[in-house]
């Protein structure tokens, strides 16, 4: 849900030794705390407690195909991209239980899981995910259906930001005006701001709530050259993104180009495996799965994240109405950067890279899309593959 921004914003300087003071605050008031931590070789989300829960010290290096972490001198809290998680599989989790039936003798009954809660709190959210979690508001809660289980988990989400620092190779923010600076929906956004001899945060409020944190913190205001400081932090990050996206009549060129021949050559390269939708941080297709114990006695329905690079995913009576590699990567990147502007009125991108870093063929949808862009001729929109 969209926070109160209803009060004036402030700034403030927290030193990093008083770090756990916020994480303290925050679990005060009675939320469970989610935010980066080192994890089978990823920066992932997960609980956290403590300050030393984060990832200390780490960098990573992202480039099409690649990811890794390597470790430095520096005790950074937030010097890294995202990684392959992201905050959707805490609001619309890979599986999520609809109902259960349980037969007692000749007998059942039908159960309704326990739609109740805990608060929680999302520390470490980056601006384009803030923008994701924006663009899933609108479908799951904003529409005439709305999806309830994701409006009960996402009310009373606590949203501490984190200004990026370290973009890597695969970013591309800039270019949707997504990032690398947090501008709205948030509680508390930081900077960390790290200079010879100086290492603290950038504190800024974006809510009645992350004013209330604020003033339980051994904070001072923000002077002039801190808040200049904090502004060069985000201004040499934005500086770093090399890659770009041109949206300017992009849901025009691909719509001409549907037939062109360049999405035979993705397609020779792509495997169909879906992990482009699976760390995408918007995608949401879903499917439901019945299952049932062998004696009869206990089923249930959940529903489970689904992909358009699976066959099954448009099987109707008769087949899959996309049965190629082709058709399935042409479907997932023209409805992400086109139609989903049909449906939704917005952009489905929000330039985090993630589809690009952990493509196992390093496929990158902004060089594809470029040179559909570059092409000096235009095939209209026929019946084909």
């Amino acid at each position: 849900m969209p926070v109160d921004t209803s009060p004036e914003k402030a700034i403030y300087v927290l030193e990093t030794g008083d770090f756990q003071t916020l994480l303290d605050a925050v679990m005060e008031r009675g939320h469970s705390i989610f935010g980066p931590v080192l994890r089978d070789g990823a920066i992932t989300y997960d609980a956290l407690h403590r300050d030393t829960d984060l990832p200390l010290g780490w960098n990573d290096r992202q480039q099409a195909g690649s990811y890794r972490l390597v470790k430095t001198k520096r005790k950074t809290f937030f010097a890294y991209a995202v990684g392959p998680h992201s905050w959707k599989k805490f609001l619309h989790p890979p599986s999520d239980m609809l109902c259960a039936a349980q037969r007692i003798d000749d007998r059942f009954s039908i159960n309704e899981p326990d739609r109740e809660h805990p608060r929680r709190a999302f520390l470490g959210v980056r601006s384009c995910e803030l923008h994701a979690l924006a663009i899933h508001d609108k479908i799951f809660t904003d529409g005439p259906f709305i999806n309830e289980a994701y409006r009960r988990r996402r009310q009373d989400i606590l949203i501490i930001a984190v200004n990026c620092s370290h973009p890597s190779e695969t970013c591309f923010c800039t270019s949707l005006q997504t990032g690398p600076r947090a501008t709205g929906g948030f509680d508390l956004a930081l900077t960390e701001v790290l200079t010879s001899g100086n290492h603290h945060f950038i504190i800024e409020t974006g809510s009645a709530a992350g004013a209330e944190l604020c003033a339980r913190l051994p904070v001072r205001k923000a002077a002039r050259t801190d808040i200049e400081a904090a502004e060069k932090v985000t201004s040499a990050a934005a500086k770093k993104i090399r890659r770009s996206l041109n949206t300017e009549e992009l849901r025009e060129t691909l719509d001409q180009k549907f037939s062109d021949p360049h999405w035979g050559q993705i397609a020779d390269r792509c495997l169909a495996c879906g992990n482009c939708t699976m760390v995408c941080p918007t995608c949401f297709c879903s499917t439901v799965e019945d299952t049932t114990t062998l004696t009869g006695e206990h089923a249930e329905r959940r529903l489970k994240w689904d992909s358009c690079f699976t066959a099954e995913f448009s099987y109707i009576h008769g087949g899959s109405i996309r049965s190629s590699t082709l058709s399935r990567y042409r479907q997932w990147l023209t409805h992400k950067l086109a139609y989903w502007f049909d449906q939704f009125g917005m952009c489905g991108c929000v330039g985090c890279g993630r589809c690009i870093t952990w493509c196992p063929a390093g496929i990158d949808l902004t060089e594809e899309t470029r040179k559909l862009q570059e092409k000096k001729f235009v095939i209209r929109r026929t019946n084909g593959r």
